[in-house]
């Protein structure tokens, strides 16, 4: 296998979806492993993360490789005016991956066109964020048995959601049903709506949020409302606790319903809703661990038997 960027999800095969799953999953039997060892990879956060930034580094680090990088722009070269092209230029002499989060849509894939090190696209503005899906899918393939014909509630800010954008572009082969949930304000996009029509992807959209409308949900996919999206923070406060999921309203769910979240939290998930046996969205946060190992080998051209066959595994 060859060496390449992971910059979207959208192009990718249902096969590739699913053997990027499998490989996930082999890292979930034995996460601790030195097949990278000798292997650098850098990360550049160019907007906060903890999560996203923490996998990704505790990824590399259960892998044997060694991490660089920055998690604030302003204590890099960036502060001095470096331009996005020379930062990449300039670490691509250090590492073998570039991990990169920006706050411009696109600035990945313009990274992955100035340099041969492998783009791993950590989210780029309100666009995409395609490791976060792949994390998606396997913890709904993992809490569901499968991937196909599955009912995909996406509640919350569906503007700005990257996240849900992602989401909804990998799904396109697996025969979803979507439910839209969100305010005028932060409803879903028309260019996501019309590529679930292109890819004839079956959706309804809602304003109401209650447990009559959730209860034939599989998958519940609450989003935070983004502050730092808005230029209006009236419209903000507006918004921002229009959707709470709370425990009385789970009360229909269907038994396999699990609650999904890429967090941080805000208040969009009430606490009460922490210990019903529906919340996953921590169990779904270390499944970012597994899924970014995956892309680690997979953009370096490291197959999924060559992972099996691996005898550098640490107990």
């Amino acid at each position: 296998m060859e060496k390449h960027n992971f910059v979207t999800i959208a192009d990718l095969s249902k096969k590739e979806i699913e053997y990027l799953i499998s490989m996930a999953h082999e890292f979930e039997l034995h996460p601790n492993r030195e097949i990278l060892k000798g292997k650098v990879i850098a990360t550049l956060f160019y907007e906060p993360s903890t999560r996203t930034r923490l996998s990704f580094e505790t990824a590399a680090n259960r892998l044997g490789a060694k991490v660089i990088g920055f998690s604030d722009a302003k204590a890099s070269s960036v502060s001095k005016g470096e331009t996005l092209k020379d930062t990449i230029l300039m670490v691509a002499n250090y590492a073998d991956i570039i991990v990169m989060r920006h706050r411009f849509e696109g600035a990945a894939q313009y990274a992955s066109e100035v340099t041969h090190v492998p783009i791993i696209n950590a989210g780029d503005g309100a666009h995409m964020h395609p490791s976060q899906c792949l994390l998606d899918l396997y913890s709904i393939h993992k809490t569901q048995g499968t991937l196909d014909n599955l009912n995909i509630y996406l509640v919350g800010d569906l503007k700005y959601g990257r996240t849900v954008h992602s989401l909804i572009t990998a799904m396109r082969h697996f025969n979803p049903t979507f439910h839209f949930i969100a305010p005028k304000e932060l409803s879903m996009p028309n260019e996501y709506k019309m590529y679930c029509k292109q890819h004839n992807i079956k959706f309804q959209e809602h304003q109401a949020f209650n447990e009559k409308i959730i209860a034939d949900a599989d998958i519940i996919y609450m989003t935070r409302v983004q502050k730092e999206r808005f230029t209006d923070l009236m419209e903000y406060e507006r918004v921002k606790d229009t959707y709470i999921l709370k425990n009385d309203m789970l009360r229909h769910a269907k038994s396999n319903m699990k609650i999904l979240h890429p967090l941080p939290r805000v208040n969009e998930i009430a606490y009460d809703v922490d210990d019903s046996p529906h919340a996953y969205y921590i169990q779904q946060a270390q499944n970012g661990l597994y899924a970014r190992q995956a892309l680690f080998c997979d953009v370096l051209g490291i197959s999924l038997e060559e992972v099996k066959q691996d005898k550098t595994i640490l107990r």
